[in-house]
């Protein structure tokens, strides 16, 4: 096989790798558009509809690792954290009834959970991978998830961290109030963290079902 057909062949197998990735890229992409969108919807007292659709992005990057491996997962993952910084960066520039839509704190919040939590159920997956079919998704999925929303809620409102934004007041997320309506007191945003967490675990669990059933599927075709 001479140069020009090694070059062919190689640039050919990058092509259908790609496109082999290319719906787990465009899911990822969907699910940080729509929880963009859907975090600044209420849900109750301590949710957003964006805490439902967020939890889809660890079920896309874990059956990209179980079916493709773990560098399409983290390819997935960076196509996801690009794609979240520049909703981030558009809503910093578009002004609603009470200031930007998306404030910077909230932006680097945002894009540090994404790309920490998921790179850890990146890694997370590939260690258990070879365990039980459920093991990898489900402690992957917990471990991430916990880790994103201690960072996110944490890096977005805590005061001990208003320095990174000094500009923008989130004083209403310190308010101290009972956790949940009825445990200890805490600053509110300790209750939406918990209640954002539960939800995350909840979907981590339900996600099992789509999740073998989505990938038995795939790699079926694959043989």
């Amino acid at each position: 096989m001479g140069a020009g057909q090694v070059s062919d062949h190689l640039v050919k197998t990058e092509y259908i790798m790609n496109s082999k990735y290319l719906p787990g890229i465009l899911a990822m992409a969907a699910v940080v558009v729509a929880s963009n969108i859907l975090v600044q919807v209420l849900f109750g007292n301590w949710l957003t509809w964006g805490a439902f659709t967020y939890p889809l992005a660890f079920l896309i990057t874990d059956i990209m690792n179980r079916v493709y491996g773990v560098q399409a997962a983290r390819r997935v993952v960076f196509a996801g954290f690009v794609v979240g910084v520049v909703c981030s960066l558009i809503g910093t520039q578009i002004m609603g009834a009470y200031g930007p839509l998306v404030t910077m704190r909230i932006a680097l919040a945002s894009g540090l959970a994404f790309l920490t939590a998921q790179l850890l159920d990146v890694a997370i997956f590939d260690r258990l991978r070879d365990r039980g079919w459920w093991q990898a998704p489900v402690l992957s999925s917990v471990i991430g998830s916990s880790v994103d929303t201690a960072l996110f809620f944490s890096v977005a409102f805590s005061g001990s961290l208003a320095f990174l934004e000094p500009g923008n007041d989130v004083s209403w997320a310190g308010e101290v109030v009972p956790v949940l309506g009825g445990g200890p007191l805490a600053p509110l945003w300790v209750s939406l963290a918990i209640a954002d967490w539960g939800v995350k675990l909840a979907i981590a669990v339900a996600a099992l079902i789509p999740f073998r059933i989505i990938t038995r599927k795939i790699m079926a075709q694959m043989v």
